[in-house]
């Protein structure tokens, strides 16, 4: 179920999921004809171009689903596992995979939709399946160094083309049009027939590419959901408006070592920076990434009071501001940066310690709050630790 899993569906309900999804999916195949020879090898003769034309309309629908899906937020594209490309391996696999597909009659997929229907030469094609499979597994130390030549990484066709994923998407559409209608005359010239593209089917199908031509162009002329929260905030920031509410670095440190567990501290720059220090108890959620879907759980919470620091005020003023924009008005900006909580707190040494009173008090209130916050930090880190137990000698016993 890919992003969905486990933040929306949980790991156990996904096998289930898959269950129906896949007995669906044979079903289909199977009403569709697919669960024979001839309807699939007719590909390859030129009389029957309909598992060619279902693949074209499957992928074209998934990747306008794809594009408007990332268009309004509801899907992030980046934690999609992409296969890397080993270009020999895809080749030699390619040549291998068509050859078994006309000599065969099936693909995999179909093949087992075939037995499952009790086709016999479905049946012996699954059965010579399993054979290649662990023919290959044996055999994978000979032809290792090969099936990871040529490895080209994780591929997406519209970056190395230079151009946005809402362009490659149109030029798809286009593309996979021209097929339809070339495979078409070709299918009706094979069997004799005459194309006639005033039939209702047609119809049907120049409605349905025009509405997918119309979903990409509106995702590129339009914003995205992170673009347009981005626009409001600057104007409300250009205007002065919501103003964010303030925290003071002394009155989060004592906060954090009396009741530390009532606030989430979170730091909205980047991981490097974040790595080199950070306050004890917080959490990197940079700030360019506060919006995702991954993200929005631990900001906006009914549990804890969220208090975001960064490199300058700014990042912090912003980062209350989009955790406000999705649904969380217990926000607070840390009056300091991290690089001046650092010095105020944790770099200072005995012969930076005032003459008077009052600024004396704050010095030895900060020396007591730096030790106490590391080893609460200490303490928080180590609950994600696991146990570990050592096994010990038993002493004693018979001799």
């Amino acid at each position: 179920m890919g992003p969905l899993v486990p933040d929306i569906i949980s790991n156990e309900f996904n096998f289930i999921i898959a269950i129906i999804v896949g007995i669906g999916f044979g079903f289909a195949l199977e009403q569709a004809g697919f669960g024979s020879t001839k309807k699939l090898v007719g590909l390859f003769y030129g009389y029957d171009f309909t598992v060619l034309k279902v693949f074209m309309t499957a992928g074209v629908t998934a990747m306008v689903g794809i594009t408007i899906l990332n268009h309004l937020g509801m899907l992030d594209v980046s934690i999609i596992y992409i296969n890397p490309t080993f270009m020999w391996a895809a080749i030699i696999g390619g040549v291998i995979m068509g050859g078994g597909f006309i000599i065969g009659g099936f693909c995999p997929g179909t093949s087992v939709v075939a037995a499952a229907s009790g086709k016999v030469d479905g049946m012996a094609f699954v059965f010579g399946s399993a054979l290649g499979i662990f023919a290959f597994v044996e055999g994978y130390p000979l032809v290792k160094d090969l099936m990871i030549a040529e490895n080209l990484g994780d591929l997406l066709v519209f970056e190395m083309m230079g151009i946005s994923r809402e362009l490659f998407a149109l030029m798809m559409i286009f593309v996979a049009s021209g097929i339809f209608i070339g495979v078409t005359q070709i299918e009706n010239k094979v069997n004799n027939k005459k194309t006639e593209w005033l039939k209702s089917s047609f119809f049907k199908y120049g409605v349905s590419i025009g509405l997918a031509v119309v979903i990409v162009l509106i995702t590129m002329i339009t914003p995205t959901r992170a673009e347009l929260m981005d626009k409001r905030i600057d104007a409300k920031l250009a205007a002065g408006e919501c103003e964010p509410q303030m925290m003071e670095e002394d009155k989060l440190a004592f906060e954090l070592m009396h009741n530390y567990y009532r606030y989430n501290v979170i730091d909205v720059r980047s991981a490097e920076e974040f790595k080199a220090f950070h306050i004890p108890t917080a959490i990197n959620i940079p700030l360019e990434e506060l919006h995702k879907t991954e993200y929005i759980n631990q900001v906006v919470q009914n549990i804890k009071t969220n208090v975001f620091y960064g490199a300058n005020f700014e990042q912090a003023q912003r980062a209350c501001l989009v955790a406000k924009y999705h649904g969380r008005a217990e926000n607070f900006a840390l009056n300091c940066t991290a690089l001046e909580f650092n010095e105020d707190f944790f770099l200072l040494t005995d012969d930076q310690a005032p003459d008077n009173k009052v600024d004396g008090e704050t010095f030895v209130f900060r020396k007591s709050a730096a030790q106490k916050l590391k080893e609460i930090g200490e303490a928080v880190a180590n609950l994600d630790k696991p146990v570990v137990k050592k096994a010990k000698r038993v002493q004693g016993g018979c001799s």
